[in-house]
């Protein structure tokens, strides 16, 4: 015990006398594993972006090259990517507008019980297993499913048969179609934008709204020219999470829609099928370059510091 002593003790007042040093040790870690896990795969990914496939042997080619980006230009990839690009868009906006009156009643409104209730009612869904969320959604989205018998039963089946034979969005059932992956993904990513949104409403002040009122500003003018700027941080610190979850989501669309691929599909068919690494990397690389720029606006119009 005496030797151990000896050992802590010069530890001990270092520690005490350094704070520091401690920090240090303690975040070493941690920041190793981040650099080398997740920063070097990272690295490696843009690594084998630049190299490229010989059409003739089908094996890598280890040279510097930005052909494989160029591929991303053919009619398919880019479909690939402006497909996913507009489905993490169009998630995003409904969330934003689905989002804002029910954070926003939260907010101003509820208080006691009812505002446990809406934070049970939102995060609820998060203790679930996300597979069996996306399975229980492609059955209700079924063509025997219980949504088509809702709308039969109400008599709006013709409404749902008009809106699937819609060009592009529509299909045989929503559940094999562009509507039913956007209403999953609705779905899914929803509380991930009521929550920023709810706790930047809650920073808006009471005394704004009640000057507001008093200087004759209707409910619409005080909606747009007070409550919206102030609550903008949390919306777009919303979209961040909504917009780069749909942007690399893999699983939604391989159970809900049609066959046309996504991003996330098309890095697993690249990366496993067909065996082209570089390609499956550069389609990899195009979520990262997006949120990168999206984060840099976001962080100019101070949305992080909503999350």
């Amino acid at each position: 015990m005496a030797a151990l002593a000896r050992l802590t003790d010069p530890l001990s007042d270092l520690f005490w006398r350094r704070p520091r040093v401690l920090l240090v040790l303690l975040l070493a870690p941690p920041l190793l594993w981040l650099v080398v896990v997740y920063i070097g795969s990272l690295a490696a990914l843009l690594v084998q972006s630049f190299f490229s496939i010989d059409e003739f042997t089908g094996l890598i080619k280890h040279e510097f090259t930005l052909k494989t980006y160029a591929e991303l230009f053919r009619p398919a990839n880019f479909d690939i990517v402006i497909r996913t690009t507009v489905m993490a868009a169009a998630v995003t906006i409904a969330a934003a507008i689905i989002s804002f009156p029910i954070a926003y009643y939260a907010a101003r409104y509820a208080r006691g019980r009812m505002k446990a209730f809406f934070y049970l009612a939102v995060m609820l869904p998060l203790w679930s297993s996300y597979l069996v969320k996306v399975y229980a959604w492609k059955l209700i989205l079924a063509k025997e499913g219980i949504l088509t018998w809702a709308v039969d039963g109400i008599g709006a089946s013709a409404v749902l048969n008009a809106i699937l034979a819609l060009p592009v969005i529509g299909g045989n059932s929503l559940s094999v179609s562009y509507i039913g992956t956007f209403l999953v993904f609705l779905y899914v990513w929803l509380p991930y934008m009521i929550l920023p949104l709810q706790a930047s409403l809650e920073r808006v002040p009471q005394n704004l709204l009640e000057a507001s009122d008093d200087l004759g500003a209707s409910r619409r003018q005080t909606l747009r020219h007070v409550i919206l700027p102030m609550a903008m941080p949390g919306m777009i610190a919303g979209s961040i999470f909504t917009f780069s979850l749909t942007l690399g989501d893999y699983i939604i669309p391989q159970i809900v829609g049609s066959s046309r691929n996504f991003i996330g599909q098309a890095v697993y068919a690249h990366q496993g099928t067909a065996g082209n690494i570089p390609l499956a990397a550069a389609f990899a690389v195009v979520p990262i370059v997006i949120m990168g720029f999206y984060l840099w606006v976001a962080k100019r119009k101070g949305a992080f510091d909503a999350l």
